[in-house]
């Protein structure tokens, strides 16, 4: 029952990446679909009627296999090898920059959202204090 549960949240979102996809064709955005995809998810976890326990368990199984996604990529940079031979040690450069510049900014904003999210929750405790 657990895996069937998690199959229908990868379901969802790969809908959800559908959608972002199918947007992004419809009106010729730069964006990725991918992108709006995952802008769709946060948009929805932001609702309140909207839990995170619906998807919890398919992301975390996805994020627990996601080196299997860079197989693929990782295939087709041996296959093309050739051309990396002029600019190889700029391209490396740029990945590993980009990838910094990636996970600082994304360590950045999850600090800032989740001690957001604290100072909300101590707000609501101290307003329900002061209230009795």
């Amino acid at each position: 029952m657990k895996y069937a549960y998690i199959i229908v949240q990868i379901a969802f979102l790969y809908c959800l990446n559908f959608i972002g996809i199918t947007i992004q064709n419809k009106f010729h955005l730069m964006i990725p679909g991918s992108i709006i995809g995952m802008f769709i998810l946060f948009c929805l976890l932001n609702i309140p009627i909207f839990k995170d326990k619906w998807v919890r368990e398919g992301s975390n199984f996805l994020n627990k296999h996601l080196t299997l996604f860079f197989i693929p990529a990782t295939v087709g940079i041996i296959q093309y090898s050739s051309l990396l031979n002029g600019s190889g040690l700029i391209s490396i450069g740029i990945v590993l920059i980009s990838t910094i510049v990636t996970m600082v900014f994304s360590t950045t904003l999850s600090f800032f959202l989740s001690s957001r999210k604290e100072q909300n929750k101590e707000q609501l405790v101290r307003s329900e204090f002061d209230g009795k």
